[in-house]
């Protein structure tokens, strides 16, 4: 359990009284055995008050979850309680192997189903997470193919002493022991403060790109949720966090390999050295931004990395660079609108998180290196699928089409992508209202939207958006229309039940 003081400091707004009698009866569910009642001791167990939650998740049939959860949420189930309760029964159920994505998409998703969630309209605010309440039935089902992984009970015979918890977790990451970090991890989640483990987590997480950035991104949505169900959920995550990230695809150790996926997370530990102190006093600079985005389209991993060094020594603020990052993963969309490019803009997001969470300076000045690298490396995997156009940010000229509307926008998204990117640009600099044009992007997300990509791109765009610098938001964002949903496209089946049987 933690502290009282370290209660305090995470605390969050209280969850209402858990699921009762009157509400399982109004479930109807069938009658439950004796047998069935048993507790599997191998298989890790959460908080008394949200264990039955988490329990209804996982045994409910897919064709009746969201018939259930609706009838939860009408007996007053908090939205926090079954947040909470659909990232632990992901947790618990969806092995992150053979990759960190595929089927653990449905635990990666969480986090930005939820900022979908608080950012919608009241009568909307549900769709997002019953949409990811059902996607993890589909993810639960994919598990139970590949052998029915379930997380285990901890080990309380390995774990190390409170005191050296933190050590024993650094070093079982460092060599990929995937046996010592779940029982470090555990410890350290009942005595360490969340920056401590944020630290640990976020520089193991950053420091390979295999998995194609998801075990960053599953870092900043892990301890984002954190936040928010509370921290007294940190083991379980915590365990999960580690195993994810020690995640190596098959390979050998990669503590004893040179491997391409290392090489420049290596590197730029290096490199950080010939920052300079006052690396953070920088002047904001739109040229260096530009430079950024052109460097990105064509240096290396290892060299991008250098090119922001470079920068940094002539006091270059890292806002400005970060922009530049950020629009390169912006125009990856653009130039290909496809998975690959889609996942430099969300693991771009996460590292950016990340950069503005963690304590250690060092760390802080290697996930920007990091990041920088990261487009590099998607730039290459981008490259080996298709060929990538020459499109270029800087070079969009927004539609001459004066009476371009919000309706118009998304009438033209999905059926031309590149009108309607100029159309979003000419939209947002004549000074349309943003709020609006965002607002319909996330409605037209949760009717039209199938896969977790479609919750991960928005979210993260649409955040990053009001991150930047005005002089590039907008261009931004016209960039990543390329994967949005347009208002031609289908409403799907969940959509249309939900709407049916409005909440």
């Amino acid at each position: 359990m933690p502290s009282v003081s370290r209660r305090k400091f995470f605390s969050v707004a209280s969850s209402s009284a858990a699921v009762g009698a009157t509400t399982l009866q109004q479930l109807r569910f069938p009658a439950l055995r004796a047998e069935d009642t048993k507790l599997d001791n191998s298989m890790v167990r959460f908080r008394p008050e949200i264990e039955p939650l988490v329990k209804m998740l996982e045994d409910t049939p897919r064709e009746k979850i969201i018939d259930a959860a609706t009838a939860l949420i009408r007996s007053g189930t908090s939205y926090r309680e079954l947040l909470s309760a659909l990232f632990l029964a992901g947790i618990r159920n969806v092995q992150p192997r053979p990759s960190v994505g595929f089927k653990f998409h449905s635990v990666l998703v969480v986090n930005s189903a939820h900022q979908a969630s608080i950012a919608a309209k009241n009568e909307s605010r549900w769709l997002p997470l019953l949409w990811a309440i059902d996607y993890f039935k589909s993810a639960q089902a994919t598990d139970v193919k590949e052998g029915n992984w379930t997380m285990a009970a901890v080990n309380e015979n390995r774990l190390p002493t409170a005191s050296q918890s933190l050590i024993a977790l650094d070093q079982a990451m460092d060599q990929w022991d995937e046996t010592a970090a779940d029982a470090a991890a555990a410890q350290a989640a009942r005595v360490a403060t969340s920056s401590q483990l944020l630290d640990i987590m976020a520089r193991n997480a950053a420091r390979d790109f295999r998995s194609i950035g998801h075990k960053s991104i599953y870092v900043a949505g892990a301890f984002r949720l954190l936040g928010v169900i509370g921290w007294e959920h940190s083991e379980p995550v915590m365990r999960s966090l580690a195993y994810a990230i020690l995640n190596h695809s098959g390979e050998g150790n990669p503590s004893k390999s040179d491997s391409e996926a290392d090489r420049a997370g290596r590197r730029n530990w290096e490199l950080i050295r010939d920052i300079p102190d006052n690396w953070l006093a920088g002047r904001h600079d739109s040229t260096a931004t530009l430079r950024v985005l052109q460097g990105l389209r064509e240096l290396s991993p290892i060299d991008s990395s250098a090119m922001i060094v470079e920068m940094l020594s002539k006091e270059i603020h890292p806002r400005s660079i970060y922009d530049g990052i950020l629009l390169a993963s912006s125009e990856l969309v653009t130039r290909q609108p496809a998975i690959v490019p889609l996942h430099a803009v969300t693991t771009s997001n996460a590292l950016h998180y990340l950069f503005h969470s963690v304590s250690d300076d060092s760390l802080r000045r290697w996930l920007l290196l990091q990041n920088a690298s990261f487009v590099a490396h998607f730039r290459e995997a981008a490259k080996s699928r298709e060929k990538l156009p020459e499109k270029h940010l800087d070079e969009l000229i927004g539609s001459s089409n004066a009476r371009t509307t919000i309706d118009g926008i998304f009438a033209n998204v999905h059926r031309d992508r590149a009108s309607a990117a100029e159309e979003i640009l000419q939209f947002l600099d004549a000074g349309g209202n943003a709020e609006s044009l965002i607002g319909t992007a996330r409605e037209l997300v949760f009717l039209k939207g199938s896969d977790s990509h479609d919750y991960k791109l928005s979210s993260a765009a649409i955040e990053d958006f009001y991150a930047m610098d005005p002089r590039w938001r907008n261009r931004y964002l016209a960039g990543c229309s390329y994967l949005l949903h347009g208002s031609s496209e289908k409403t799907t089946a969940l959509a249309d039940k939900v709407l049916a049987n409005s909440i």
